[in-house]
This record gives structure tokens, C-alpha cells and sequence, in this order.
């Protein structure tokens, strides 16, 4: 299905800053402890910093953006994240580079991130149909995946023959790269004119998440949605250290363990719209929703050797697949109930909030693994996963606000 050229652009301005992400994947803990010699605390710290602050900071722009044209928005924060990525490379040379450029880097990149994910989903339901924004959300999602798969690989060759500090260069360019794709769309944009009767300021910057609440469809996935991820993105770290340090898996099979099932997330993608269309958008959303808190229980019977490799890799294989059918639903949902003049303001409340709950679950379960284990923490996380469908919305909730939004973005001109 052909989206128009303006979407190409967009679609290609993604892909290439997605790839630059996980090509840099890990370069900062590896610049952290090799270069700068930090302790294990400095890098989770760094970590955790990066998306608490970011998030907080991030707080006040969905407003902003809401108001102004959506790609010049995206283009200045692609700008942004190049400049403070190409600084690490700068200082380095110079012999300036700190750990607290390194935290402030992460800083501007992860706000910026927030910013152009906002204004990126707002100028999506400007240029496709609602009736084409699954496939196109589709597309996004595959993406996405099969750069999680090939990024950390070429990264860590990129890294071995270059060194950390030039990856992150690489990444620094691919924002560059983004920001002239964007500036290559063609057509009309969607700055949202300010409506005087909102009030004071304060009440604006609540704005995307008091439309969340009151739409019970959308608080029910904003729910599900914050907590599946911080509580998957918890374990994290914890895999690491499980698979690396207590069962001593070499660093290409740890890598093979999470490559590989990426690869499920871009097959679950390209059916996800096609599932749609023989079974239903509810039911599919709902069977894939269950399945993606199901799998996870799997990496409980983790275990050294070879079948322990086999395990992870089954085990995320299926809950990505899940995951990569239930991301574009999710999404085209979460767009088709929010108005064009809401949607920058719900998607930053939304990045905002999914971000501090993945950094205070993440120091929570550190705290328990370091208490119990961490395959106790690991299997304590996929315990509580089995619960977060029942937060998914009923049939019931579905329907009618995403009838009038559709209705009300039909007469909306859109660019060819």
C-alpha cells in the first residue's frame, strides 16, 4: 500500500535515526568505563539519569509543540541530539571529555527523543488516513525491529574496529541524516492554535493527560501500556547480569539471545495489519496482549548452557512477535481517539510517564534482585506481567470517540 511520498520521508528521517540508536547501542557504558573509568553505580546511574531527567525536563513541552509547526519541531530537535552527540567526539579529541558530559548529553538526547516522538505521531495522523495509519504504524514497528536486530551486532563491529567514541559520531550524523529527511516533506503542517478558554498554563501542561483520563478506552491502554513496559524493561539489566556474570555466557551468544527474537518483532509487524483486517482490531489486540504477559514467566526456568541460550531466545522470540503485532494497534488506536489538536500533548504525557515508571521500576527490581536474586526479581517481574491484561480495554470502550476523531480528520486536507 502506497502512503505518498511525504510519508516516505518521514518513514526514512525515522529509520535512520533508529539505526544510528542502536548502532551507538552501549557506547556510552563502554566510553564510561574504558575512557573515563566509572564504577558499575556511575553507568547504571547514568542510565537512570537519562531517562528520569529527560522525562522531567520533557514535562513542559507537549504544550509547546502542540502549538507550533510539528516539522520544524522535529527538525530542531533532530539538530539538537546531533550537536550534543558530536560534542562527545569534540571533547574526546580535545581531552575535555567528563562523565557529566556524558550525563547532560544523555540529558539533551532523551528530552529532544520525547519532543520528536510527540510532534513526529501528531504530523503521522496529519498525513495518513486513519484507515491507512495501521499500515503505516506497521512499518514503523518493523522498522524498529529489525534495527534492534542489526544495530547492536554492526555496532559492536563499528566499536571493535573504531572505538566507542566514533560510533557515536555515527549515531550524531544519523540525526543530521533525519533532520534533512523531514526538511524534504512536502505539504501543509498542524500547529494547533492556542484556545484562550484553557486557562492558566499549568492546567495546559496537564492537557494531554486529563484527555487520558477522561477517555476510558485510552486510560485503560496508557495503563497497560506504562506498566508492561517498565516492568519488561526492568529485567533488563538483570538479564545481563544473570546471563554475563552468573552463568558466564560469552558476549556473542548474550548478543544472539536478543538479536535473533528481534527479528520476530518485524515478522509480527508485517501481520499485524492483515490480522486486523480477518479477525478484528479488538480481538487481535487483545489475544496478543495476553500473549505478550504471558511469555515473559518463560525466563524463569533460565539455567547455564546451551538449552538456557535456547530458552531466552524462544522465550523473547514469542513475546516480541507479540509485541510487534500489538505496537502498531496500540498506536493506531491511541492516534484515531486523539484529536489533531491533542495529540502532541497526550503522546508527551504518555513518552513522560512511561519513562519515570521504567526508571523507578528499574532501581526497584536492582533493589530486589540484590535482596533475593536476580532470577527471583526476573521471575517476580513476569508474575506481575500476568495481571496487566486484564487492564486492556473491553469492547465495550471501543468505538465512539475514535468514530468522531475519524470523522473530524477526514475534513482535513492532506498533502499528496
Amino acid at each position: 500500500m502506497r502512503l505518498g511520498s511525504s510519508f516516505g520521508w518521514l518513514w526514512s528521517a525515522y529509520a535512520v535515526s533508529t539505526y544510528g540508536t542502536w548502532i551507538a547501542f552501549g557506547a556510552f557504558p563502554l566510553i564510561a568505563v574504558r575512557v573515563l573509568r566509572s564504577s558499575a553505580f556511575a553507568v547504571s546511574l547514568l542510565e537512570a539519569a537519562g531517562l528520569a531527567v529527560a522525562a522531567i525536563i520533557a514535562f513542559p513541552l507537549g504544550p509547546w509543540v502542540e502549538h507550533r509547526s510539528k516539522r520544524r519541531v522535529m527538525i530542531a530537535m533532530d539538530l539538537a541530539r546531533f550537536l550534543a552527540m558530536a560534542s562527545v567526539p569534540v571533547a574526546y579529541v580535545l581531552g575535555l571529555l567528563s562523565y557529566g558530559q556524558l550525563v547532560v548529553v544523555s540529558v539533551i538526547s532523551g528530552t529532544a527523543g520525547i519532543a520528536f516522538t510527540a510532534a513526529s505521531g501528531a504530523y503521522l495522523k496529519h498525513l495518513v488516513r486513519g484507515d491507512h495509519l495501521l499500515t503505516a504504524n506497521g512499518r514503523f514497528e518493523g522498522t524498529s525491529w529489525v534495527a534492534t536486530a542489526t544495530g547492536p551486532p554492526l555496532g559492536g563491529a563499528l566499536i571493535g574496529l573504531l572505538g566507542p567514541v566514533i560510533t557515536v559520531m555515527a549515531n550524531a550524523l544519523s540525526y543530521l541524516l533525519s533532520a534533512l529527511g523531514v526538511l524534504r516533506i512536502r505539504g501543509g503542517d498542524v500547529p494547533a492554535p492556542r484556545d484562550p478558554a484553557t486557562g492558566s498554563r499549568g492546567v495546559d501542561l496537564l492537557g494531554g493527560w486529563r484527555f487520558i483520563l477522561h477517555d476510558r478506552a485510552l486510560l485503560r491502554l496508557f495503563l497497560n501500556s506504562i506498566l508492561v513496559g517498565g516492568l519488561i524493561t526492568a529485567t533488563v539489566p538483570l538479564l545481563a547480569v544473570l546471563l554475563l556474570d552468573e552463568y558466564h555466557f560469552p558476549a556473542w551468544q548474550y548478543g544472539l539471545a536478543f538479536s535473533i527474537p528481534a527479528l520476530g518483532g518485524f515478522v509480527g509487524a508485517r501481520l499485524s495489519a492483515r490480522l486486523v483486517q480477518r479477525y478484528g482490531r479488538h480481538r487481535v489486540m487483545t489475544v496478543s496482549g495476553w500473549l505478550r504477559s504471558l511469555f515473559p514467566l518463560g525466563l524463569a526456568f533460565l539455567h547455564p548452557g546451551l538449552t538456557g541460550l535456547l530458552t531466552v531466545i524462544i522465550v523473547e522470540g514469542l513475546l516480541i512477535t507479540c509485541m510487534g503485532i500489538f505496537n502498531p494497534i496500540h498506536a493506531t488506536e491511541r492516534l484515531q481517539r486523539t484529536p489533531a489538536d491533542h495529540a502532541a500533548r497526550v503522546l508527551s504525557a504518555w513518552s513522560v510517564s512511561s519513562k519515570l515508571v521504567q526508571a523507578a521500576l528499574t532501581v526497584i527490581w536492582g533493589v530486589l534482585a540484590t535482596l533475593t536474586s536476580p532470577l527471583a526479581a526476573i521471575t517476580s517481574s513476569g508474575v506481575l506481567l500476568l495481571a496487566t491484561p486484564l487492564l486492556l480495554p473491553k469492547r465495550a470502550h471501543l468505538g465512539h470517540r475514535a468514530t468522531v476523531v475519524d470523522r473530524e480528520m477526514a475534513r482535513v486536507p492532506r498533502p499528496g
